[in-house]
């Protein structure tokens, strides 16, 4: 028997997380039975969409979801040895049973010296977040301009290096000094802090006075609306996440920008990574082969200790991380 720990939403969530929208929760966990394994987390993700889901396929009471990088400590699964290592959409626990249902190993030419923390990161759903969201909606082509805010976040800096490595001009935004040297580090052609500018507007002019051909949209909010002002004509918008209106308690009406799309012809367009499942395995090892030469920078902010997710998360979505949050058990 194992004790399993748990971290489940205890009440929705109104307005930012607080310490006491979450419980832990401890049971014990029978033996795996044929064709199951026991998991243990090694890392844990904390993410934006955790908040944004939490109204829309949560109830109260349920293990806050997200996944991890398991180790397999107990096997009766073929497919699945002991010690052997898997990415698992098993929410913020300590210990999982599975039948393996939704397991992804982790690739098998994985460098022993690249963390496998990476798998919930640039080689995971971030990774996967920003190629689709760059090849499939965005199909961003050599010497065009991107835009992307958020920038020093998980998705935002690995979606500015790939646009890089196609040969294009990126703009950045992000909510601190650091994280400007950081973007600048990654070879972020511009990049600024939009805490401290004058005027968005100037300085999104200032750092692509002919305009954007793509944006690649995290933040959302009023925000949104001057940078279709500055696209260019056909430019094509991509939203992958609104996290300014995340904590909202009542839904925003904000500014309707269809004269401004309709003049410039813009496209925008949502997307889940879900839609491109079938490209995952080869997505995850072009990802990895940019990491091995060197074309892909990955930071993490960690944090120790399984009983700190709540902390961590909170921290994510105050902005106090630079690139990728995880937690390490």
């Amino acid at each position: 028997m194992v004790k399993a720990k748990s971290w489940v939403m205890t009440k929705y969530f109104d307005g930012f997380p607080k310490k006491s929208n979450f419980g832990l929760k401890v049971e014990e966990l029978p033996e795996p039975k044929d064709g199951e394994v026991l998991l243990e987390a090694v890392f844990l993700s904390v993410d934006p969409y955790m908040r944004l889901f939490s109204k829309i396929s949560m109830k109260e009471g349920d293990v806050m979801i997200g996944s991890q990088v398991a180790k397999v400590i107990q096997s009766k699964h073929p497919g699945f040895p002991v010690g052997s290592h898997v990415v698992s959409n098993s929410g913020w626990r300590t210990h999982t049973l599975s039948d393996g249902t939704g397991l992804t190993p982790i690739l098998p030419e994985w460098p022993k010296d690249v963390s496998l923390s990476l798998a919930l990161g640039a080689i995971g759903m971030p990774g996967l977040t920003a190629v689709y969201g760059i090849e499939e909606v965005l199909g961003l082509q050599k010497g065009e301009t991107l835009l992307v805010n958020a920038a020093a976040g998980a998705v935002g800096s690995v979606v500015g290096q790939i646009a890089k490595i196609k040969g294009c001009k990126v703009v950045g935004s992000a909510g601190s000094d650091a994280k400007v040297v950081f973007l600048k580090e990654l070879g972020f052609d511009e990049a600024f802090n939009y805490k401290t500018v004058g005027s968005l507007e100037e300085a999104l002019r200032k750092a692509s006075p002919e305009g954007y051909d793509c944006f690649f949209e995290n933040v959302g909010g009023p925000s949104s609306f001057i940078v279709l002002q500055q696209m260019k004509n056909c430019g094509r918008i991509a939203v992958c996440g609104s996290i300014s209106t995340y904590n909202d308690s009542e839904p925003q009406t904000g500014l309707y920008p269809y004269v401004i799309m309709i003049i410039k012809e813009l496209k925008m367009e949502g997307f889940l990574i879900t839609r491109w499942q079938h490209k995952h395995p080869e997505t995850l090892r072009r990802l990895l082969a940019w990491v091995k030469e060197g074309k892909l920078q990955c930071r993490e902010h960690v944090t120790k200790g399984f009983e700190n997710m709540p902390a961590a998360f909170m921290g994510m979505m105050r902005g106090e991380n630079i690139g990728k949050a995880v937690v390490a058990v």
